[in-house]
């Protein structure tokens, strides 16, 4: 038994008015080819990277696995200057190594001050920041953050949601990108925004007997491709070359909505994180009842959450 999966649209040329009157209301993924990027799309090798923005200092993730896991934290973060960096990042094996020599290496670039600043390029890499032009198919007070990002060949990122819908741009490189609808999250083994399963090609289906039912949808991203990434849908990245690609995050609820502490676009809406403490609340409450009433009663509140707040559509 394999996972039903489904390719993802690829639509070429969308305008902006296009983009925001047939496809920005669907609310599901599709991938944007032949936009107008700027120069970093011929511009970005590893020498001209290496050159424009030289030896100042980045936090990487370094693991010794391809697949990395957020959650089991298998990798450990490391300091390099960015020129050294990028050129070990595009080697497949490295004569200098934290780990093993052929370790996986992956830069999400970040704020000055990581509890307070959000990643902009244009801050934290002005020079290279000058090649990009960003879509602009959303208004200039919803952007949230630019995040640039550098991974090694064959590095596999955990599976996970963000709250804000936002642009993957794959400036160089060819990525693997594999999405699952929010409402599939009942089959992805949750914990907090990330999923537990992260090999999604080889499941263990005695641990994740449920991970079946979910629907995959799949594309691959050339360089130069835009995959636009709603807010709630799970992504889980797996970096086929050396790639070097850029995410815009932009505010798709009202700005009052959000976590005025996020800083990386993952902290549930402000609603959501208080209705999640009434429904705490709410279970603890339940553990002054002997066991089949606590069952009895948690089944009537389930039916009244489906009734309530469940859409009837297929979405």
């Amino acid at each position: 038994r394999e996972q039903r999966a489904v390719a993802v649209e690829r639509l070429d040329g969308v305008t902006r008015e296009r983009f925001l009157r047939d496809v920005y209301p669907r609310r599901k993924p599709v991938v944007l080819t032949g936009l107008e990027l700027g120069t970093c799309t011929t511009k970005w090798t590893t020498d001209y990277l290496s050159q424009a923005e030289g030896s100042k200092e980045v936090k990487i993730h370094v693991s010794a696995v391809p697949q990395m896991d957020f959650l089991s934290k298998n990798f450990v973060y490391r300091t390099l200057p960015f020129d050294v960096f990028v050129r070990r990042a595009a080697e497949v094996k490295h004569k200098e190594y934290f780990l093993t020599e052929d370790e996986k290496y992956y830069l999400r670039s970040v704020g000055e001050d990581v509890r307070k600043d959000i990643a902009d390029i244009r801050k934290q890499f002005p020079i290279l920041a000058e090649d990009v032009h960003i879509p602009e198919y959303f208004e200039k007070e919803q952007f949230f953050s630019s995040v640039f990002r550098i991974s090694s060949a064959g590095l596999q990122l955990w599976t996970h949601y963000d709250v804000m819908d936002n642009f993957l741009i794959q400036v160089t490189g060819k990525k693997r990108v594999v999405l699952y609808s929010p409402r599939d999250a009942p089959y992805l083994y949750l914990s907090g925004t990330k999923s537990e399963v992260l090999d999604v090609d080889n499941p263990d289906l005695e641990k994740y007997p449920l991970f079946l039912n979910a629907k995959r949808y799949q594309c691959v991203l050339e360089a130069g491709d835009v995959l636009f990434i709603p807010a709630l849908w799970f992504h889980n990245v797996i970096s086929e070359e050396f790639g070097v690609a850029l995410n815009v995050f932009w505010k798709h609820l009202p700005a009052e909505s959000y976590d005025k502490t996020d800083t990386y676009g993952n902290k549930d809406p402000m609603a959501a994180s208080r209705a999640i403490q009434i429904l705490d609340r709410a279970l603890k409450t339940l553990e002054e009842l002997p066991e089949e009433y606590r069952d009895f009663y948690a089944r009537r509140m389930v039916l009244r959450i489906q009734e309530k707040a469940y859409r009837n559509d297929d979405g």
